[in-house]
């Protein structure tokens, strides 16, 4: 910690009073507070230590980047002190009824100052930074309703081989995020098509869905939000561009801010865009059929898992019976040469026979432990139809079937030590 005191402005702790809890950010609570020896009101986040979050603020100054006052190093009082934006987050401000008087203006002037924020994270701030978190909720309205983003407490410093581990919310987070891949710039490109899409809908993204549902949806199923049919064109295009499964293949900010001044430009979009926002009955019936269609799919996935495990403990019960009653004196002796080189394999999967294979590989003098192949073979009797084995190097493969669904699970490079009771099987043979 004494690092820490050095290098920021140490604020007391006795020297904030604080008022309510305006809200949770990523690892610690935000409080409204005064700053009593500044007479300023500020936020403050508490936290069970100061750990990059506040290093990343302390060299940031943007209009659209909260401002950053100081670190309390009081222990167990730790907090990060900043700038207090009275007009709440977006996301709150989206679900109030001021957001219905909304009109492209607006929209546009926002989408413009968050993606200024961004882009000087990304390519001007003095050291470069990956948010990472950013959401509605982690940006925020000030008094003359400017848009701010905050908590950085996801973030991290822009390196090439960024490997991250996975923080963030589901809906708002790119694939690669998710998947905890090496990220770079334009995963904060994909959470921004997310938040254009609430600043256009004032819709809550993949309402009622649970957050790993989200997850299989958007990497499993390459699901993305629902643009309504009547949405304006070239907002349209850019939240697809933003969605892009590829990061490469997302844009910039410098990029998307190009694509928003020409929008500016475009004398017919205003008035697309505000019949738009101000006509939600028409088109929210479309997200609300999306909706609808994720959760009838997410419940057949998890339909299908559970017959699945039934399957699989099924075949569990029919594969130690068969061991059990495979006691026949005759077959001992080929059983511990089978299971000497023998391989069994299952693999989960659905069909109509339930299966369950082992493979005798003979060495390159068609023998197994030392005795041929054919003769082996020849003390089944009558139980197996088969070719005559006629090369050396061939695998065989010996299939139990009943029938039922099948349920394979894979237990792959387990021997097979077991014999063989007198069933009904098939052969198959291919030669290497």
């Amino acid at each position: 910690m004494s690092s820490l005191g050095t290098s920021f402005v140490q604020i007391k702790f006795d020297d904030i009073h604080f008022y309510e809890n305006c809200g949770g950010g990523s690892f610690g609570s935000v409080y409204r507070a005064k700053w009593i020896s500044q007479d300023k009101e500020v936020a403050v986040k508490k936290l069970l230590k100061i750990e990059n979050e506040a290093e990343i603020l302390s060299v940031l100054s943007h209009r659209n980047i909260i401002q950053f006052f100081g670190v309390i190093l009081e222990a167990p009082n730790y907090g990060i002190v900043t700038e207090y934006a009275s007009g709440g987050s977006l996301y709150e401000y989206l679900s109030s009824e001021e957001s219905e008087e909304m009109d492209m203006g607006q929209v546009m002037t926002w989408a413009m100052e968050i993606a200024k924020g961004m882009h000087y994270l990304h390519c001007e701030a003095p050291v470069r930074v990956i948010h990472r978190d950013l959401k509605s909720r982690n940006v925020v309205v000030t008094a003359d309703k400017v848009l701010k983003i905050c908590d950085f407490g996801a973030s991290r410093f822009h390196s090439h081989t960024t490997h991250m581990s996975l923080v963030g919310t589901f809906p708002w987070m790119a694939p690669e995020v998710i998947q905890s891949l090496p990220v770079s710039e334009t995963c904060d490109t994909y959470s921004y098509g997310v938040v254009l899409w609430e600043m256009l809908t004032s819709e809550v993204p993949f309402k009622g869905l649970e957050g790993l549902q989200v997850a299989w949806l958007v990497v499993e199923k390459g699901e993305r939000l629902t643009i309504p049919s009547s949405c304006p064109i070239s907002f349209a295009e850019l939240m697809r561009k933003c969605w892009m499964t590829d990061p490469k293949e997302r844009p910039m900010f410098k990029q998307i801010l190009a694509t928003l001044e020409s929008m500016l430009n475009d004398s017919q979009l205003p008035d697309q865009c505000n019949s738009f926002l101000h006509n939600k009955a028409e088109w929210r019936c479309e997200i609300e059929a999306t909706l609808v269609r994720l959760k009838k799919l997410e419940r057949d996935l998890s339909t299908k898992e559970q017959e699945l495990k039934e399957r699989e403990q099924r075949l569990k019960l029919w594969e130690r019976k068969l061991i059990e009653q495979s006691n026949t004196p005759l077959f001992l002796p080929v059983a511990a040469k089978i299971s000497a080189e023998s391989f069994y394999e299952s693999r989960t999967e659905e069909s109509n026979s339930s299966e369950m294979s082992c493979q005798i590989t003979a060495c390159s003098n068609g023998e197994v432990g030392g005795v041929s192949l054919q003769a082996m073979m020849k003390g089944f009797g009558d139980m197996f139809s088969m070719e005559p084995v006629r090369h050396s190097g061939m695998q065989v493969n010996m299939q139990a079937k009943q029938n039922s669904s099948k349920s394979r699970s894979v237990r792959e490079g387990r021997k097979m030590n077991m014999a063989i009771e007198r069933e009904p099987f098939g052969w198959s043979d291919d030669s290497d």
